[in-house]
């Protein structure tokens, strides 16, 4: 399954918002530098489909604001 985010680094709140169907829009407190706020994007989702941070990868936006993560979820 892949999912589409829109992160915003740096916020005051971190927080979690559904724009549509596996889509969202996450603010992090954590800094777009050394990999910080992309870490945290990861942990995030993990705990919003209840799955192990280890299944969630970046698929594409590495350096990008809005990015393709691909979750592998067991059934």
């Amino acid at each position: 399954m892949y999912v589409k985010v829109k992160v915003f680094a740096g916020a005051k709140k971190q927080t979690i918002k559904e724009i549509g169907e596996n889509r969202y829009e996450i603010h992090v407190k954590e800094p777009a530098e050394r990999n910080m706020a992309n870490s945290r994007v990861i942990s995030m989702v993990a705990s919003l489909y209840n799955i192990n941070p280890k299944a969630v990868k970046i698929f594409s936006g590495h350096h990008s604001p809005s990015k393709l993560l691909s979750i592998h979820k067991e059934e």
